[in-house]
């Protein structure tokens, strides 16, 4: 046939992306039927979500239902026809199975029929009504068919009304009401069959013996969006059973278990088996106790003890929607009273904050990358961030606000409004992003009637999607879902904390009005202890008309958010407060807090996670600049730190000014070695160089302090001390200093030979005692620990080269050498330094070890293992000298270089992990062994670090209360709840170490 001019463009007007097949279907229409094309596009209105789709399958009924296609005479049926099958691949499938329920949705034009009608039409659907005989209920594939065929029949009514509607997200919850009441009807009449059937069995195992049917009370909970009544067009539909006996009966309790049981199952079967019409939707009772291991059935008794004794705070939560959907529904409703209280009371629970928490994040974490940034529903700023928000204000606020105590979401936000527990402008946006969500996932849903929750990615598939919500086009709708996945990501805040603020000072939002009793109440479900301390901080931050308190207004509520993540948020808030105070109205602390979300995110994490920042913060608040970017938590580079210390010396002329100036450099630069190890932005071992490398600038810096003194104080040559030189020993000594250790040294001097040597030697003691005092720092300590020293602490303080040459010679022990290992010059003059190392490496790397030796250093690390542990501590937990730990894997790595040290380059070294890096190059240990014996010692001294900055103390015992442990793994890197999961981590790596210590230290 010969087309018009033109007419291509019409089509494309009409919406059609294909205009060349939509042609072919509307001629083959046209030709066949008899149908004008002219009349077929007056009908394609804005309601026909994908005009190409329903022409095709109007295309397609002329063969496969030609009745369905005679029916559409009408107009009014045409545009029906056009609309369903416009709207939905499923039911437009349906509609060529059983063209005959053209007619039943049809009827949706007329508005939405009563829920009534929709249950009575359902249950008929299973029941055979004969004139002059009673009613048979329907059995098998026929029940089934018949009740599947219903269903969709009620579905087309509903979304005929629901897609001809110029307001869809108006009616959004009417849509969902009805799919519920759709959902119950389902389940009453797949009950009634399910009795029917199981009564006609006579033998086997799924026998139901005579009269225990009706001995039997049998009531379905819906829970979840069918229990709020705002179920989608497709969704599971989340369901627990409930069965006890009737009054008077003989039947005994776990029988009616099992029958229930059998009832159960079968009523599963009926709506979601295979058969000749597709399956519903699946019906989940996972929400019940115990999720898949636990009893698919229980009696309300045994609900009440399970949720007494052993449910978490999650299962609470889930109960907000529990109801009473079909079969015995005084049964249901029993159960439901009886469960509320526990309900109601569960946000006073003291790990209601982590549990629910953890929920939260487990939902995230299990989306697939590739999906979160189109999920509508678990996606950030999807529907569960609404539902979580709301869910956690009706628990916090409705043990004492009856009115809250509502099931359906946007009656929850309205009850919420009505309360003042949110303002009404954010109560409405609150209101229209959930609509916009919920339509947007009722028509992705209705498209092949098949469950997702996606955004498509295909422009055809956005279009459709566009015409079904009545967007003007694909890119009006992306945009408008962006912004209100950023708008909802962000309404968290607004509606949970920023009515705190309300309770503690006079400000505009009139609609906001809790009292101190309901914001102590929020407070607490943040997981603040002291909540009448936080409202007297939050008091004092935005009082007044000033500058900060403006900014601390617009900035507390994300403040409070970040801090409720936190270990301590009670901690968190104090210091923050502290800081603020301190800082003032600082230009660039204001500006920081208010243009940069990083920097006031990280401050939170901080001040919340770690009592060493929350306290040390207060010293140096300057600190906070650096949390804006990673480049200014970088480590100083030795040389940038000596020309600092050099210039700042040089400015006073006064052992104070010196020592303050000293002290000042040190703890700033500890400060931001610990900010950037915290945040993970340094590693485990870049930050204990760093440390390392302070350290010996710091002792530098002493050295030429006490010089610059005695130049002052123009002392005589004569009198001054002789060549000096400080010594690193230990872990400093390898550069792998963690935050408050001691720094082992040795004090090594070398009086000129025409010095009177004892006065010397006195001197180079003075000098000692001078740098100590020197460098004391009351709140960061720095303990110079000389105990290594020849005879330890009953040896001298300090020796001359000459003696330390003698002594090593003649009298040194085995603990001594290996003590050399880890040598290295720090301080003082370096020939000096250099003079010692080379006596130190005639010591420490012997052409060969004696087999005595060997035996003797085995003996003594078996001693240490006896002797020095803590009495009561558990060995395993001991980071430092527990077995697989610290200590294993040094004694293990020296003994190795004490052995093959002459001989192999690589092994001279005093960095343990160098050292046990060249050990695998030369074969001594195995690639799997080197791997083994890194990452426990790794752990170890990660562990340390952060028990440091979490508590503030030094401390090598991996705790037991589940609270350090907590804020330990928070340090760490670990989310809230897996303090265990680290515990289990350190003890199973220590396993694994100690295995590998133990057959090549003793084995060898």
């Amino acid at each position: 046939m010969t087309r018009r001019p033109g007419e291509r463009g019409e089509l494309i007007r009409h919406g059609f992306r294909s205009p060349s097949e939509a042609d072919e279907a509307l001629t083959r229409v046209e030709t066949e039927r008899g149908m004008s094309r002219e009349r077929i596009l007056a009908q394609i209105s804005r309601a026909v979500a994908d005009p190409d789709q329903a022409v095709q399958f109007l295309a397609r009924a002329i063969d496969r239902a030609p009745e369905l296609v005679a029916s559409c005479e009408d107009d009014t049926l045409l545009e029906t026809v056009l609309i369903v099958m416009g709207a939905s691949s499923g039911l437009a499938e349906f509609l060529l199975r059983s063209p005959e329920s053209l007619l039943a949705m049809h009827d949706g034009v007329a508005g939405f029929d009563h829920p009534g009608r929709i249950v009575d039409r359902i249950t008929a659907s299973v029941r055979e009504e004969t004139p002059g005989a009673a009613s048979r209920i329907l059995t098998g594939h026929e029940a089934r068919t018949a009740l599947r065929q219903a269903w969709r029949r009620e579905l087309g009514r509903i979304v005929r009304t629901d897609l001809a509607s110029e307001e869809p997200r108006e009616i959004v919850d009417q849509v969902a009401a009805l799919m519920s009441t759709l959902a119950d009807a389902v389940l009453h009449a797949a009950l009634t069959v399910a009795r029917e059937e199981l009564a006609q069995i006579k033998v086997g195992p799924g026998r139901v013996r005579d009269g225990e049917l009706d001995a039997l009370r049998f009531g379905i909970l819906a829970m979840g969006k069918c229990g709020a009544q705002e179920l989608n067009i497709v969704s599971d539909v989340d369901v627990m059973f409930v069965v006890d006996v009737v009054d008077g009966t003989e039947m005994e309790t776990a029988r009616a278990i099992d029958v229930g049981s059998k009832l159960a199952t079968r009523v599963m079967q009926i709506i979601n088996e295979a058969g000749v019409e597709p399956p519903l939707w699946e019906l989940d009772a996972n929400l019940r106790p115990e999720g898949k291991d636990g009893a698919l059935v229980r009696t309300p008794d045994s609900y009440l003890k399970y949720y007494e004794r052993w449910a978490k705070n999650w299962e609470f939560q889930a109960l907000l929607k529990a109801r009473a959907a079909a079969g015995d529904l005084a049964l249901g409703n029993e159960l439901v009273e009886r469960l509320a209280p526990l309900v109601w009371a569960s946000a006073g629970r003291e790990d209601f904050v982590e549990q629910t928490r953890a929920m939260r994040e487990r939902v995230t974490d299990h989306i697939p990358r590739d999906e979160l940034d189109v999920q509508l529903k678990l996606g950030p700023g999807g529907l569960r961030d609404i539902e979580f928000t709301v869910q956690l204000l009706q628990l916090v606020h409705g043990q004492n606000d009856e009115t809250l105590r509502v099931r359906s979401t946007l009656g929850a936000i309205e009850r919420l409004c009505d309360g003042g527990y949110i303002g009404r402008d954010l109560a409405e946006r609150f209101d229209v992003g959930y609509r916009s969500l919920r339509l947007l996932e009722h028509r992705l849903q209705l498209r092949r009637l098949r469950r997702t929750h996606l955004m498509p990615r295909e422009e055809s598939e956005l279009a459709v999607l566009a015409r079904a919500t009545r967007a003007k086009n694909s890119g009006e709708l992306i945009r408008t879902w962006q912004r209100l996945r950023i708008e909802i990501r962000g309404l968290h805040e607004n509606v949970f904390y920023r009515p705190l603020l309300s309770a503690v000072a006079s400000l505009p939002e009139e609609s906001f009005y809790l009292t101190n009793e309901q914001a102590a109440a929020r407070l607490r479900a943040i997981g603040f202890q002291d909540t009448k301390g936080a409202l007297t901080h939050l008091a004092k931050l935005i009082d007044g008309v000033s500058r900060g308190a403006q900014i601390h207004r617009h900035l507390l509520p994300v403040i409070l958010l970040w801090l409720g993540q936190r270990g301590n948020p009670d901690q968190g808030l104090l210091a923050y407060r502290k800081l603020s105070e301190q800082l003032g109205d600082s230009s660039w602390y204001l500006r920081l807090l208010r243009d940069s979300n990083a920097a006031a995110e990280r401050l939170t994490q901080l001040l919340g996670d770690s009592r060493f920042f929350a306290n040390f913060l207060e010293v140096h608040p300057e600190a906070v600049r650096w949390l804006d970017s990673p480049t200014h938590l970088e480590p100083k580079t030795p040389e940038a730190l000596r020309r600092e210390l050099e210039r700042t010396i040089r400015r006073y002329d006064d052992e104070a000014g010196m020592r303050r100036a000293i002290r000042t450099v040190r703890r700033r630069e500890m400060l931001r070695l610990a900010i950037g190890r915290f945040l993970d932005l340094n590693s485990v071992d870049v930050t204990a160089r760093g440390l390392a490398e302070l350290s010996t600038e710091i002792l530098q810096a002493g050295l030429n302090a006490i010089e610059r003194l005695d130049d002052l104080a123009e002392v005589a040559a004569s009198e001054r001390p002789p060549r000096f030189a400080i010594i690193a020993m230990g872990r400093y000594g390898g550069m792998e200093q963690s935050f408050g250790s001691d720094l082992d040294v040795l004090y090594v001097a070398d009086p000129a030979e025409d010095d009177d040597a004892e006065r010397a030697m006195k001197a180079a003691h003075q000098l000692v005692n001078r740098l100590t005092k020197l460098l004391d720092d009351p709140r960061l300590p720095i303990e110079l620990d000389a105990e290594l020293r020849p005879e330890g602490k009953k040896g001298p303080l300090v020796r001359s080269l000459a003696a330390y040459t003698s002594y090593y010679e003649s009298w040194s022990l085995g603990w001594e050498a290996q003590a050399l290992l880890r040598a290295r010059p720090v301080a003082g003059d370096e020939e000096l330094g250099r003079a010692f190392m080379a006596l130190a490496d005639t010591i420490r790397y012997p052409a060969q070890l004696d087999a005595r030796e060997l035996v003797e250093i085995r003996r003594i690390k078996a001693r240490i293992e006896a002797e020095r542990l803590p009495r009561g501590v558990d060995p395993r937990r001991h980071l430092k000298l527990g077995p697989g730990n610290l200590s294993d894997v040094e004694w293990l790595v020296q003994c190795l270089q004490l052995q093959h040290g002459a001989e192999i380059p690589g092994l001279r070294t005093a960095s343990t992990m160098d050292a046990l890096q060249a050990a695998q190059d030369a074969g001594l240990i195995t690639a799997e062994e080197h791997e083994t014996l890194q990452t426990a010692w790794q752990l170890a001294s990660a562990i340390r670090g952060a028990i440091f900055l979490a508590s503030g103390k030094c401390q090598d015992v991996l705790p037991e209360s589940m609270v350090d442990l907590e804020a330990i793994a928070r340090v760490l890197g670990y989310r809230h709840g897996e303090g265990a999961i680290l515990e289990d981590h350190c003890l199973a790596v220590s396993r694994r170490s100690r295995k590998v210590f133990e057959e090549r230290f003793y084995g060898a």
